[in-house]
């Protein structure tokens, strides 16, 4: 089969396609044949070596959309042929930017028909971060109000959807050509982080019960300003940690909860895909599908996603 693989770690051009042998599902696997991955800045810190993952070479890629075309020992809830999605490769195991690629079960979940694979893979791994970041850290619930950070972005994007699906009254923020989309999405305001007066802007909605910070050493001292008494933030991104620490008195006069979360901690991954593949079919949720790729074009994705701005994800189509 072909693959995108790196023997070393570095910029995108360690970055190759290769024949390599396909792989066997063991034991409570199954074998895809992928019909979509998708690209997310993790996998870059994986190949650049920030967070090495299994021994090189490695393939990238940690979510996938595709068709079951064989079952390991133990396997009772897929059988061949079946639509599945699913995420959480690409870290301790060998990624998804290949024709083909194992998986455990409990890493993945049935994808509806009505949802294509370029869909699918777009959705697995921001959809489990936002509800782990929305749904379980901060118990958004209906009536409440929520700050989304960067809704333009692949997990703010679904943020959005998700903390409107819930009832929640949704501010966000992002570079004025994504607003009036955002606003399809479910916002109720979108905001130009740009703008000078941010913060006033969001105070003049009422102050959020909920936040998700995907920049927390750079806007922790802002949440703390604009929360409200008890508010809950999730925070799925920072740079410098060191930076948020003199923001803790504010946060603690507001008795504020700060959640860190990570998609790779996620106790039931099956169980959450299991819940937006519902909301997929019922069509209250979506991934927007960017750019599409090949896997000779892996490397110009791997440079877009940090790079680049758009609304949604990048999809590679082997």
């Amino acid at each position: 089969m072909q693959a995108v693989r790196y023997h070393e770690h570095g910029g995108t051009d360690v970055l190759t396609v290769e024949a390599v042998e396909q792989p066997t599902p063991g034991e409570g696997e199954v074998l895809i044949e992928v019909g979509a991955a998708a690209v997310n800045p993790v996998d870059t810190y994986f190949r650049e070596g920030s967070y090495p993952p299994g021994s090189l070479p490695w393939i990238p890629g940690s979510d996938v959309a595709g068709i079951v075309t064989g079952v390991g020992e133990g396997v009772t809830e897929f059988s061949e042929g079946d639509r599945v999605f699913g995420t959480g490769l690409g870290n301790n195991r060998q990624g998804t930017c290949a024709e083909y690629v194992t998986a455990p079960t409990a890493m993945l979940a049935p994808l509806p028909d009505s949802v294509d694979a370029a869909t699918g893979a777009a959705t697995a791994l921001v959809g489990v971060t936002a509800w782990q970041t929305l749904v379980e850290a901060c118990g958004l619930g209906p009536a409440e109000t929520c700050l989304i950070h960067g809704g333009s972005g692949g997990v703010g994007h679904v943020a959005v959807q998700l903390a409107a699906t819930a009832g929640a009254s949704v501010t966000t923020t992002a570079s004025a050509e994504y607003h009036d989309r955002l606003e399809e999405l479910g916002a109720d305001h979108v905001f130009d982080y740009r703008r000078a007066d941010l913060q006033a802007a969001v105070e003049g909605v009422d102050p959020p019960d909920v936040i998700l910070d995907h920049r927390l050493d750079e806007y922790l001292a802002f949440d703390a300003e604009v929360a409200a008494h008890g508010a809950r933030i999730g925070a799925i991104g920072n740079e410098d940690s060191a930076a948020t620490f003199s923001d803790v008195p504010r946060c603690r006069s507001k008795a504020l909860s700060v959640h860190h979360v990570s998609m790779f901690n996620t106790p039931d991954v099956s169980a959450v895909l299991t819940d937006l593949a519902t909301l997929m079919a019922d069509d209250a949720l979506t991934a927007v599908v960017a750019r599409r790729y090949d896997l000779d074009g892996v490397a110009d994705a791997h440079r877009a996603v940090l790079a680049d701005s758009y609304l949604g994800k990048l999809v590679v189509e082997p």
